[in-house]
């Protein structure tokens, strides 16, 4: 018997010296379930769909349950607050955090003085602008000459984001080339994309704001068909449309996407370059956080992203992964930040 429980005990700490996983050590500092809230009111929009994607791969990383709550940017920021030092509420969102802030939107702060900016992890390349198919512009240039030549262009946004910054971007390129005429670009504040699609339908607008995911199906449509439209800008680079997986989204291939992102599609940022824009989606968390529970999370996403797996994941949902650790991200989306604010604040 005594021999037994020698053999016991050598097992044992034999086992202490083992190196601890990153979900062994996140058990430590992650105590109970991971609520992660994000900036939309959709289960169906792509920032949930993002989200959800992260949030499984977490949970079986780390052994835990996480449950992303799709509560809208305001009760999202409101549920942040109250975290305090328990890793135990998060936030996953888009550069609408701080382009709110930018535009003056209600309920939005300068994140990277309130929060702490974490790891970013995907990109939706998929923002785009949209004209009918039977629109006289065939390129989102024809449009900005017909502003500087005296034509007034409607274009149907969201107000406040990231809707409104490739609408900026298309006032300032119109100054550039022709200064004082970018005000015959003229925005249509609505909301939802149904509600721009509609105002497209209805004549009401000649250029629209929306995404591959939404609008694609409408490019199939017949020329004589009211709803039928045609893209004419993504405003992402054109590196992430590379990275798209070659059949693209619906019936439109990666190849054709190129054609609408710089440098086939130009809209000027100043004389030496052209403004582009990735919707990129990263963590926030409270300033407050136990930065043992940070390090957890960083380190998990690293080896989630080492291993390769989510990637597969994320472009079958046509989204291209792009993972920074915290400190690497919050530098990065800080110069993102200032370089669109530079553009907002000379055309508002």
């Amino acid at each position: 018997m005594k021999r037994i429980w020698m053999s016991i005990g050598l097992i044992l700490f034999a086992l202490t010296l083992l190196p601890v996983s990153s979900a062994m050590a996140a058990d430590k500092v992650i105590d109970g379930n991971l609520r992660v809230v994000i900036g939309s009111k959709s289960t169906g929009g792509d920032t949930y769909q993002n989200s959800a994607i992260v949030a499984d791969a977490l949970a079986k990383k780390l052994d835990i349950n996480v449950k992303v709550d799709a509560v809208g940017a305001s009760a999202a920021f409101q549920a942040l607050d109250r975290a305090g030092v328990r890793g135990n509420t998060i936030m996953i969102f888009h550069d609408q955090a701080y382009l709110g802030y930018l535009y003056g939107k209600k309920g939005y702060f300068d994140i990277f003085d309130k929060y702490i900016v974490g790891p970013t992890v995907a990109i939706n390349p998929g923002n785009a602008y949209l004209v009918p198919k039977s629109s006289p512009y065939q390129t989102i240039e024809d449009i900005i000459n017909a502003c500087g030549k005296g034509t007034k262009v409607r274009v149907a946004i969201q107000p406040g984001g990231v809707s409104e910054i490739g609408y900026t971007a298309l006032k300032n390129a119109i100054s550039l080339k022709y200064p004082g005429k970018e005000g015959n670009l003229v925005a249509v504040n609505t909301g939802s994309q149904s509600a721009k699609n509609q105002l497209l339908f209805d004549g009401q607008a000649d250029l629209i704001n929306g995404s591959v995911q939404a609008n694609e199906q409408y490019t199939r449509l017949p020329a004589d068909d009211q709803k039928a439209m045609r893209f004419v800008w993504l405003t992402a680079r054109s590196a992430t449309i590379q990275q798209a997986p070659a059949a693209g989204l619906g019936q439109t291939t990666r190849d054709q996407l190129l054609q609408f992102v710089e440098p086939n599609a130009k809209v000027p940022f100043d004389a030496n370059s052209y403004f582009t824009f990735d919707k990129e989606f990263y963590f926030l968390f409270n300033k407050g956080l136990d930065p043992k529970v940070i390090a957890a999370i960083d380190e998990a996403l690293t080896e989630i992203y080492t291993e390769g797996k989510i990637q597969e994941t994320q472009k079958k949902s046509f989204f291209i992964p792009n993972f920074k650790p915290s400190v690497e991200a919050a530098a990065y989306l800080k110069g993102k930040m200032e370089m669109n604010k530079k553009i907002i604040s000379s055309m508002q």
